[in-house]
């Protein structure tokens, strides 16, 4: 149950400071994505925010486009692909 658990951490985004909630288990693999990419999570987390701005203006919900690229990241581990149908 620890890994549904909601945890608020605060992040810097390209210098900016703001506060992330996410469960554990998207932080674990956040930190599994920092891990393979030789950065940290504020790393991760500010590209993300900067390719989301520079091709389609921003993001309304940061955090459950954080969860996709969580998810994403696991489906290409095992070598599957998720339609986006």
């Amino acid at each position: 149950m620890d890994l549904a658990q909601p945890q608020s951490r605060s992040v810097r985004l390209n210098g900016l400071a703001t506060c992330l909630r996410l469960e554990g288990v998207y932080w674990n693999i956040l930190s599994e994505i920092a891990h393979c990419n030789s950065c940290s999570i504020n790393a991760v987390l500010s590209h993300v925010d900067r390719e989301v701005h520079l091709r389609y203006g921003g993001v309304k919900n940061f955090s459950g486009l954080i969860r996709v690229v969580c998810v994403t990241h696991l489906l290409k581990a095992e070598g599957l692909q998720l339609s986006s149908a």
